[in-house]
C-alpha cells in the first residue's frame, strides 16, 4: 500500500524549500537580505505562471462565448495583481545598502531574463519578435509560440466578430496591438446597448490599469533601491522600466472613453 498523501508531499514541500540558495552562502560570506531577495522573486515566477493559466482559461472562455465566466477569470487576474503590486512593499524594505551588500554576487542575472514575464506580455499584445533571441531554447519555444498565438485582445476582437459588433480581420498576430478608430466606434454602441459586453470592456480596463500599477509600483521600488545606476544585466535600469509606463494595453478602450 503507498504511503498517503500529505500536505507537505501533495505540494511537495521539501523540494520547493530546498530552492532558496543564496549565492552569499555558497561563497561563504551569507547576506541576510538575499533570502528575502530570492524568495520574492521566486513567488513573482510562481504567480507569473499562474497569470498565464488563467488568461489562457479567459481565452478558451472568450473563445466558446462565455462572456460572464471571462469576466469572472479577468477579475481573479486583477486580485492576483493587486497581491503581487502590494509584494513590493516587502522588498522596499531592503534598504539599498542591503541590496548592495549582496548585488555584486547577481552578476548577469537580471528580471529581465523572465521568460514568463515576456510571455505575459505577448499575450497581452506587446509583442516583440526580437525579445525571444536573448533566451535559450526551451524558453525561445515558449517565447515564439506566444508570438504567433492570439493576444487577448485578438481573442476579444474575434468575439466582437462573432457577435456582429465588427467584420472579421486577417491580423498579424505577431505584431502590438495597435489603436482602430473603426473598432472604437464599434465600441460605442457596445457601450450604449451591449451592457454585458460592455461589463468585459470594463473589466479589460481594470486589467490594463492594474498591469499600469504593477510597472509603476516596480519602477519607484527600482529607483529607491538603485537610484539612476545601471541595472542587473547589463539593463539601463530605471530609465527602461520608466519607458514602460503609459502605453495601455488596449488602446481602443481608453480611447472610446471621449467618444460616449
Amino acid at each position: 500500500m503507498s504511503q498517503s498523501l500529505t500536505y507537505a508531499s501533495y505540494l511537495r514541500l521539501a523540494e520547493l524549500l530546498s530552492l532558496q540558495t543564496p549565492r552569499s552562502r555558497e561563497l561563504g560570506d551569507e547576506e541576510h537580505d538575499e533570502m528575502l531577495f530570492i524568495v520574492i522573486h521566486q513567488v513573482y515566477e510562481l504567480w507569473f505562471k499562474q497569470l498565464l493559466h488563467e488568461i489562457d482559461h479567459v481565452q478558451a472562455l472568450m473563445t466558446s462565448d462565455d462572456v460572464v465566466g471571462a469576466g469572472r477569470g479577468l477579475r481573479r487576474i486583477l486580485s492576483i495583481l493587486k497581491v503581487m503590486v502590494s509584494q513590493m512593499d516587502v522588498l522596499e524594505t531592503m534598504t539599498p545598502r542591503d541590496f548592495l551588500s549582496f548585488r555584486d554576487r547577481l552578476e548577469a542575472s537580471s528580471g529581465f531574463q523572465s521568460a514568463q514575464f515576456r510571455e505575459f506580455e505577448f499575450v497581452l499584445g506587446h509583442k516583440r519578435p526580437d525579445i525571444a533571441e536573448g533566451f535559450g531554447r526551451t524558453e525561445r519555444e515558449r517565447l515564439e509560440r506566444r508570438l504567433h498565438e492570439p493576444s487577448l485582445w485578438s481573442t476579444f476582437r474575434v468575439l466582437l466578430a462573432r457577435r456582429d459588433v465588427v467584420s472579421e480581420r486577417i491580423v498579424d498576430e505577431t505584431a502590438p496591438t495597435e489603436p482602430d478608430p473603426t473598432l472604437q466606434s464599434a465600441l460605442v454602441e457596445v457601450y450604449r446597448h451591449q451592457p454585458e459586453l460592455a461589463e468585459l470592456c470594463e473589466r479589460l480596463v481594470d486589467l490594463d490599469e492594474g498591469i499600469q500599477e504593477w510597472r509603476y509600483r516596480h519602477v519607484k521600488m527600482v529607483e529607491r533601491t538603485i537610484g539612476s545606476k545601471m541595472g542587473t544585466g547589463g539593463s539601463n535600469g530605471v530609465e527602461y522600466l520608466a519607458s514602460t509606463l503609459s502605453k495601455p494595453l488596449f488602446p481602443d478602450l481608453w480611447a472610446v472613453r471621449a467618444l460616449l
